[in-house]
């Protein structure tokens, strides 16, 4: 088994083709394939599926993948921590966060990241918590910007930050002065929330189940300025975090008054996976 022969499978099973991965490998197609073949004999199983012009993993390949991913991380970082001993970082870092969180912060966080590290490569996904966690599971992304809950052992969580939660009112809401309410104050009301698949919603519906309040739900969406625009048309009320207020919304934000209605935010690594220098810088600042 070759260092090139697993950089051609992985480079396959992201592009989904032969010819693309020769080419992103700069090497010529057959002598690509000819190495692919060669290792599936090594390993006797069948990597691909090779489907007229289209390219599938097997089951075999699914299985390879990560250990073949994982091994070339670490190639990377052996060379970087070997080769670069100056005062710069260079390398790249990819970094998934949820929706509910990337126009907040990953802003700031880029920026200072890269005008203090400027040769250093940074990829930033945005997705949902599901999809991130099995990013993190199969090493396509190197940490991840969460909130909690999150339970799976196999995790390494540095928390960043903790923020507490608002109910957003129309202007016109008998509550919309208040210094602070509970959602019981809001029992009867029309909210709109967060589509399914968003961690953001399961914060709210548990705060709203702590004070027996079931949500009738008048519109869902997926970002949190929808609901805003929402909430200042009257349609409804809703909950976000503080970090996504917006003072020019047209809307009231007043806190919620459960102490335990916040969101922690933190920064999940696979544990036990190892990190080149970049990538230790990146997650340095973010906690700093």
């Amino acid at each position: 088994m070759e260092i090139h022969q697993l950089r051609y499978v992985c480079a396959i099973a992201e592009t989904g083709s032969f010819s693309r991965a020769a080419e992103h490998c700069h090497v010529a197609q057959p002598s690509l394939s000819q190495q692919v073949l060669k290792l599936e004999e090594d390993l006797g199983a069948k990597l691909f599926d090779r489907l007229g012009r289209s390219v599938r993993l097997t089951e075999a390949g699914r299985a390879f993948l990560p250990h073949a991913r994982s091994i070339l991380h670490q190639m990377e970082a052996a060379r970087t921590g070997v080769a670069d001993k100056r005062t710069d970082v260079r390398g790249s870092v990819a970094i998934g966060v949820i929706p509910t969180i990337a126009p907040y912060l990953m802003p700031r966080y880029t920026a200072a990241f890269a005008k203090k590290y400027p040769e250093a490569r940074l990829r930033i996904v945005e997705e949902t918590t599901p999809v991130l966690v099995e990013s993190l599971r199969n090493l396509s992304i190197d940490l991840a910007i969460l909130s909690l809950p999150l339970r799976h052992k196999e995790f390494e969580m540095f928390p960043l930050r903790t923020e507490p939660l608002f109910a957003v009112l129309p202007k016109d809401h008998p509550r919309a002065a208040a210094k602070s309410l509970a959602l019981k104050d809001l029992r009867g009301e029309q909210f709109v929330m967060l589509r399914d698949g968003h961690c953001f919603r399961d914060l709210s519906f548990a705060a709203c189940a702590r004070a027996r309040v079931t949500p009738r739900i008048a519109f869902e969406s997926g970002q949190f300025s929808s609901l805003l625009g929402m909430v200042a048309a009257g349609v409804g009320v809703s909950l976000v975090p503080e970090m996504a207020i917006d003072r020019n919304a047209n809307c009231s934000y007043v806190r919620l008054s459960d102490a335990r209605a916040t969101r922690t935010i933190v920064a999940a690594v696979l544990r036990g996976r190892s990190f080149n220098r970049v990538q230790h810088a990146f997650l340095s600042g973010i906690r700093n």
